[in-house]
């Protein structure tokens, strides 16, 4: 559905790219979750980034051999998830753009891919003719990182010394070998034909290593590493596989774009944070003359006013800098339990590609204020700390009988978790110098070591088929409900700044919003008195410098 209106205006000419939509300048926490796609630590290190509502899983396979580094296990969870033909509904990524993440691990995917096509090939030349001996060396290797992996360290001297001592039976076999001619001459070839793939192959995995590398710290200096993914963009009407690419990326872009969220109890709003704050004024309704009666206005009026307002936030009566130009947007929030496990977007008429239509907007707003139902918030959001930090204050109005409620609620999601942000750091060991013994010095070790070499290649023949290799080694389960910006982001108010940014936003969007309500209320007959006294009430509790829990009610 969102998918055929997300698609019109594709261009198929010669040279056509992706289309991004996104915010300038939001690179930051953008980059910093795309660096994961090319990274080569244990893929257990993401489970550090989980925060306390968001918990993702690494499920373990049968052989450990086969098991996935950390970009391979995100870029394939990414895909899966977010690109999938039977996917569930996204959660919204303030702050970041997700498309561009998801296109880094296409193009991280795709660079392995290249590599294991190498591996295959000679996999296929020295592992197929010679499988006894590649066999064999499999089973070693397993062997001592079954070993190695243990908690006993004595576990993993045992298989470097299980190591040494079969490559020296090896070297003695070869030596003195009891037999002759073409079954001689094949058994020798297979203990050396292995060592000689794994020495051609540990030049292109070090090659390839280097590359993903190098785009890694590229994204993280701000060099602008692009994703180069050619298979998305179809050169005719007959390539199917790049066009339901084309077609998912299209349709991610489209959802990213949602007017509805979702609410989760303490969780807050996914993909905004939790409520750190709620002011509420709220006041009877009664005629500014005595014996008449107030003019017939609704909520959306109110809210219309406060909405224009709110545009001219970045406005001030100094030259300070002040706002940036804020993001105001009319929202449908959804109600979703606390351990929902998945949501769903609403569908139907009043729903075009993704968003609430307009005349359903307004609906909702002046007749969905109590009881069952979705509710309407108008939200200003600012995008800060380039996009590392996002700052959304919500705003509804409510009448009920003769009670005007205006309350502003302010959310806050906090930077991407330190692990994204850590840049790929070189492997060295230090040793004892030679003749002054008593100093030491650092040595750059290979960036792919002899047991990566072997996973590589034991892993590159079935790349091809991503579910057996799955089942075999493992993978990533990314928590639910999902979104690229909130399963791993972090608290704020660890970082003093962005506190700071969070509780001086709230000051200014609450006068403006009581400003236009009461101008509404003026226009139309009714008494502000009580109004004024508790704007000026409540302007005085906004200035509180503590952000609470103002999702968990004590009671």
């Amino acid at each position: 559905m969102g998918a055929d209106v997300a698609d019109d205006g594709f261009d198929f000419t010669p040279g056509a790219q992706i289309p991004l939509i996104g915010s300038a300048g939001q690179t930051a926490a953008t980059h910093a979750l795309a660096s994961a796609a090319y990274r080569d630590s244990p893929a257990e290190d993401i489970l550090k980034a989980d925060n306390e509502w968001h918990k993702s899983e690494v499920k373990k396979g049968k052989f450990s051999l086969f098991e996935p580094n950390l970009g391979e296990a995100f870029s394939r969870a990414v895909q899966t998830r977010m690109l999938g033909d039977e996917r569930g509904a996204l959660i919204q990524s303030f702050g970041i753009e997700p498309q561009v993440v998801v296109e880094h691990a296409l193009a991280a995917s795709r660079i392995r891919k290249e590599r294991d096509a190498k591996l295959t090939a000679i996999t296929a030349i020295c592992g197929l003719l010679f499988l006894p001996g590649v066999l064999l060396w499999m089973a070693v290797f397993q062997l001592r990182r079954t070993l190695a992996g243990a908690q006993n360290k004595n576990a993993g001297l045992l298989g470097a010394l299980v190591l040494i001592g079969i490559g020296g039976l090896a070297l003695i076999f070869l030596i003195r070998l009891p037999f002759t001619g073409f079954l001689g001459y094949y058994l020798r070839g297979m203990i050396i034909a292995p060592v000689i793939g794994w020495f051609l192959a540990k030049r292109i995995c070090e090659a390839t290593a280097k590359d993903l590398r190098d785009r890694w710290d590229g994204l993280l200096s701000g060099g602008g590493v692009g994703a180069k993914i050619p298979e998305a963009v179809p050169g005719n009407p007959g390539e199917t596989a790049a066009e339901q690419l084309r077609q998912g990326l299209s349709k991610l872009s489209a959802e990213q774009q949602s007017n509805v969220v979702f609410y989760a109890g303490p969780k807050g709003i996914l993909g905004m944070g939790t409520r750190w704050g709620s002011w509420q004024l709220a006041e009877e309704l009664t005629p500014k003359e005595p014996g008449k009666e107030i003019n017939q206005f609704r909520s959306w009026d109110v809210i219309r006013a406060i909405h224009d307002r709110l545009k001219l936030l970045q406005r001030g009566p100094l030259h300070s800098g002040g706002f940036p130009t804020p993001s105001v947007r009319h929202w449908i929030v959804a109600p979703v339990g606390e351990n929902a496990g998945a949501v769903s977007r609403p569908e139907g008429q009043d729903v075009d590609a993704f968003q609430i239509r307009a005349h359903e907007i307004q609906r909702i707003c002046n007749e969905q204020q109590f009881g069952s139902g979705n509710r309407h918030y108008l939200g200003v959001q600012f995008t800060l700390w380039d996009g590392q930090l996002v700052l959304t204050m919500m705003i509804t109005v409510t009448v009920l009988h003769e009670t005007l409620r205006v309350e502003v609620t302010g959310h806050a999601l906090g930077p991407v978790h330190s692990l994204f942000t850590s840049k790929p750091e070189a492997k060295t060991k230090t040793v004892s110098k030679t003749i002054r013994f008593w100093e030491t010095r650092s040595i750059a070790l290979p960036l792919v070591e002899t047991r990566e070499v072997v996973r590589l290649m034991v892993r590159a023949p079935l790349t091809w088929y991503p579910p057996l290799l799955e089942f075999l080694g493992g993978k990533l389960v990314l928590p639910e409900p999902f979104g690229l910006r909130h399963a791993w982001a972090e608290k704020p108010w660890r970082h003093r700044f962005m506190a700071d940014d969070a509780m001086r936003a709230a000051t200014p969007v609450l006068r403006v919003a009581h400003a236009a309500a009461m101008r509404v209320l003026e226009e139309n007959g009714v008494d502000t008195e009580r109004f004024g006294n508790r704007s000026t009430a409540v302007s005085g509790a906004v200035q509180d410098a503590a952000p609470k829990k103002a999702d968990i009610y004590d009671a």
